[in-house]
């Protein structure tokens, strides 16, 4: 049973509270510039933003009509908890319950070895991304 709860939506019920966790993390750690983090894609993504046990908001990712997960997101106060794993599995069986193949997703380099322990495969080779090292991934499902 997680501490966590996660909650599945489009982006005018969660967008405050995933812009909260994207910002923090993106552009106020990383250095994403904030006019490339929000985009128009998020007003036709299926978010998940999972909350503690005060319901304060701590991870956050977002599931594109495509297939494509992205924007996966832990503040640092959640971090190796396991939540980050929870929002994948969440996503991904979203993907799965509405038919798709597969799911795919452009990851930081640095976190490959978490999504590969997910099933994730490398596709590809590094490229960089708002100045961050990134590696093509996708999972099939069976």
């Amino acid at each position: 049973m997680s501490k966590y709860e996660i909650k599945l939506g489009d982006w005018g019920t969660l967008s405050a509270d995933a812009k909260l966790i994207r910002f923090e993390v993106f552009v106020e750690e990383q250095g994403v510039p904030a006019e490339l983090e929000m985009d128009a894609m998020d007003a036709l993504c299926l978010h998940a933003v999972a909350y503690d046990a005060e319901g304060m908001p701590v991870g956050t990712g977002r599931l594109l009509p495509d297939g494509h997960i992205g924007r996966m997101a832990v503040r640092k106060i959640a971090r190796g908890s396991g939540i980050g794993g929870e929002l994948l599995q969440a996503l991904m069986a979203q993907a799965r319950t509405r038919g798709d193949k597969l799911v795919a997703l452009s990851a930081q380099t640095h976190a490959a070895p978490f999504y590969q322990r997910h099933g994730f495969d490398i596709e590809g080779e590094e490229f960089f991304e708002a100045g961050i090292p990134h590696i093509n991934m996708q999972r099939s499902f069976d």
